[in-house]
């Protein structure tokens, strides 16, 4: 039969390997399973060279396909090999997290971090179907569901502030997981069609995608100064996304009352200490690494109200900093 392999990680794998390969054989697949070790530290080229030799060493051919079973770590390594797996094999994504439910999953961006950063090194490669189920978020620790509505909340932001004024009566209810079934698919189809909207008007983001980067700049230095590990993607954007508000306040972009609304739900479903010692000139450097950068310039993604923001690319270094302390000391 069509050989396809599975990729997982070893805290997902346990819970969903065994149903999920029986089905496939049952269809007629020859599966190879993949088992990485979980976390974004493990997010490298060496280990998607671990997926490239396994599949290489069962020849693999250009009909063969990659299944992503896991977050959007493991749908980001996956992907990036079956990018450049044979120059491009397909491969489908099954996001078991919010973050890759909402965000990781749709849209084609794959890759692996660098020393350097996050996301340096990668492709744009479309997923051929993406299968959602959100029974498998019942299984989440609390701080990935939390890492996970921070993208649910930055979509809200950028674009929806029906979904924000949503948010505001019933966040805590998804956050402690007390939200239904029915509840959580209305949830999450939302946020693929916003996603999907941006994507589908700019795969490539030399535009409007780029709008999908909000509270990202500075979050993705939060997490490269964090080593991956003591704070997880989404509690970085959360926290990125207060610096933003706090630049756009400052510029009178956004007015009181909005700001103090952005905040808020910020602060609802933020459950972790803020990073009161890293230094506001250290994380400006750090995203001075950052992938987005045109020509040495920062851009920065900007809240105008609540459901719109707009992108600014001359954000200063005191400007930052000001924002910074102001948002982080407070």
């Amino acid at each position: 039969g069509k050989k396809v392999a599975l990729v997982t990680d070893d805290s997902v794998g346990p819970l969903y390997t065994h149903r999920l390969i029986h089905s496939l054989e049952t269809a007629g697949y020859t599966v190879l399973s993949v088992t990485l070790p979980a976390g974004e530290k493990h997010k490298q080229l060496g280990t998607v060279e671990r997926i490239i030799d396994a599949c290489l060493e069962v020849r693999f051919d250009r009909n063969s396909a990659i299944i992503a079973l896991g977050g959007g770590v493991v749908g980001d390594m996956a992907g990036f090999a079956a990018a450049v797996l044979l120059r491009g094999i397909r491969f489908v994504q099954v996001p078991t997290t919010i973050v890759a439910q909402v965000d990781a999953s749709v849209g084609g961006k794959t890759g692996v971090d660098h020393l350097r950063g996050k996301n340096l090194i990668g492709a744009f490669h479309q997923p051929s179907l993406v299968y959602i189920d959100v029974e498998t978020l019942s299984t989440l620790p609390e701080r990935e569901r939390i890492a996970g509505l921070a993208e649910v909340l930055k979509h809200a932001i950028i674009r929806d502030a029906e979904l924000f004024r949503l948010l505001e009566s019933s966040v805590d209810r998804f956050a402690d997981f007390d939200a239904t079934p029915e509840e959580w698919v209305a949830l999450i189809e939302r946020n693929c069609a916003i996603k999907a909207d941006i994507v589908g008007q700019d795969e490539r983001e030399s535009g409007i995608r780029a709008l999908l980067n909000y509270g990202h700049t500075t979050g993705h230095a939060i997490e490269t100064l964090g080593d991956y590990d003591r704070y997880r993607h989404g509690e970085a954007v959360l926290l990125g996304m207060l610096i933003a508000g706090e630049i756009a306040s400052g510029r009178n972009l956004l007015t009181e009352p909005d700001h103090k609304r952005h905040n808020a739900l910020i602060n609802r479903i933020l459950r972790v200490p803020i990073p009161t010692d890293y230094s506001s000139s250290d994380v400006w450097e750090c995203m001075l690494s950052d992938k987005k950068i045109r020509d040495g310039v920062l851009a920065f993604i900007l809240p105008t109200r609540i459901g719109d923001v707009t992108i600014v690319r001359d954000v200063k270094r005191a400007e930052f900093e000001a924002a910074w302390d102001r948002a982080i000391t407070q």
